[in-house]
């Protein structure tokens, strides 16, 4: 069975809903891995924090644009 190759990721050309995806990688210090590897380079502890602060940052976002 043949692997997939994965595509090399443009940073300067994420969508809208994903930037905040790969600045919480970038804080944390994955992103190099991310933009060398792709997102299945990193471990479900690492995954499964960016999807926390994900979740988190979207909630203070909504939060705050509701007041």
């Amino acid at each position: 069975m043949a692997k997939k190759k994965e595509e090399k990721i443009d940073l300067n050309n994420i969508p809208e809903e994903e930037k905040i995806k790969y600045e919480i990688a970038g804080e944390l210090g994955l992103l190099d891995r991310v933009a060398a590897n792709g997102w299945k380079s990193l471990s479900a502890k690492e995954t499964g924090r960016i999807g926390g602060l994900m979740t988190k940052r979207r909630r203070e976002q909504q939060k705050t644009g509701e007041n």
